[in-house]
């Protein structure tokens, strides 16, 4: 009998080694042989069990190594599907399914959001951002250029930086300072893709918007201007590289001498127009059209002789052609922008149409708007 306790007392010690197991007390199992052997069986069960659920695990390991085994060979062409905005190759992609969670995370607290970000500047050409620019033609800004010089690994590097500003280029004013940031210290790094300077171009006209410092507004304007020509020139394709150089052309008329203000002005309608033709259904641009085609109808005498004497024949418009313009991002977007309303008031208030003045006011009274200035 000494002999079995004290074997049964050195199992209930080896046992009590293992954490997982829930021993307790052996001081009463030690008089029943067969006492023990049926808590060794319950053991062993619980082992079993342990062992087929790593097995389970095991096999859904080896269903997510063959996905990843699939997918790899085709990571170029699976990139750029979700570049362009493929959402069918995204759903049924290997590549896709073995990372939809991580994704998911990553995106978690993002929100659409369906209204403009708008800044009031009476003298300039442009005073409003927006953020519906599709996600398609976003990510087609980079991946159409030369962006086969990269590797698998840098193009999915330059991917996720993109995704990680635009996402911040819809926060607050620190998130786009972040931006700003993030693209400046990569900006030697991939200054030779469309889609990454007419980012940096935007980003440009976000701080732009956040100084309140005359000299920093200057400069800010004045490089996103060169970013974004930069962007038109590796890239005639792109609409965003037209849309946002045509943005700080606009921003960078508010500080320059007659001569330079109407010809960034023809800068701006020539590159307003190509990306109208590229991406027709973005409200955004129609406003800008309107705000130009508004700001020329209110050109003054000598600003017009300017204009004829530098190209032959100065810009013309009429306000009829503004509204036209307005209602058109209106029809596009309903309740897109303040803004828009605001400009519509102004055209209908210059063609004595009174109450449809007073209509789009109460209109831009009704538009909840997200900046800092109308807050």
């Amino acid at each position: 009998m000494s002999r079995k306790r004290r074997k049964a007392l050195h199992l209930s010690t080896l046992l009590n080694s293992e954490n997982s197991f829930d021993l307790v007390d052996f001081q009463y199992e030690t008089q029943n042989e067969q006492g023990t052997v049926m808590l060794l069986q319950g053991r062993q069960l619980k082992i079993l069990e342990k062992l087929n659920g790593l097995l389970v695990s095991v096999e859904e390991l080896k269903k997510e190594v063959t996905f990843l085994k699939e997918a790899v060979p085709k990571l170029e062409e699976l990139v750029r599907d979700e570049l362009q905005g493929k959402t069918d190759s995204r759903r049924t992609s290997p590549l896709h399914r073995a990372t939809r969670k991580r994704k998911a995370e990553v995106t978690q607290g993002v929100s659409d959001t369906n209204s403009s970000e708008e800044a009031e500047s009476e003298g300039s050409y442009v005073t409003a951002h927006t953020d519906t620019e599709g996600e398609s033609e976003e990510e087609k800004g980079w991946i159409s250029s030369s962006a086969s010089a990269l590797t698998p690994e840098e193009k999915i590097e330059l991917f996720n930086l993109l995704q990680q500003v635009d996402t911040l280029h819809c926060g607050s004013d620190n998130e786009k300072r972040e931006s700003f940031r993030l693209l400046l210290e990569n900006e030697e790094k991939y200054k030779s893709y469309a889609g990454f300077l007419w980012r940096l171009a935007r980003a440009y006209g976000d701080m732009f918007e956040l100084t309140t410092d005359v000299e920093e507004k200057k400069k800010y304007a004045s490089e996103g201007k060169l970013r974004g020509e930069s962007a038109v020139n590796l890239d005639p394709s792109s609409a965003e590289s037209h849309q946002w150089f045509a943005v700080m052309c606009g921003y960078l008329s508010q500080f320059e001498s007659i001569q330079n203000k109407i010809k960034n002005g023809y800068l701006f309608k020539e590159h307003l127009d190509k990306a109208i033709e590229l991406k027709p259904r973005d409200p955004f641009l129609y406003y800008l059209t309107g705000r130009w085609c508004y700001e020329v109808a209110q050109l003054s005498w000598i600003e017009k002789k300017v204009a004829t004497a530098l190209f032959g024949t100065p810009p013309t418009s009429t306000i009829p052609e503004a509204l036209q313009n307005f209602l058109k991002a209106e029809e596009i977007h309903p309740r897109y922008s303040k803004y828009n309303y605001v400009y519509m008031a102004k055209c209908y208030k210059e063609l004595d149409q009174r109450t449809d003045a007073l209509k789009c006011c109460d209109s831009a009274l009704a538009v909840l708007s997200v900046t800092k200035e109308v807050r």
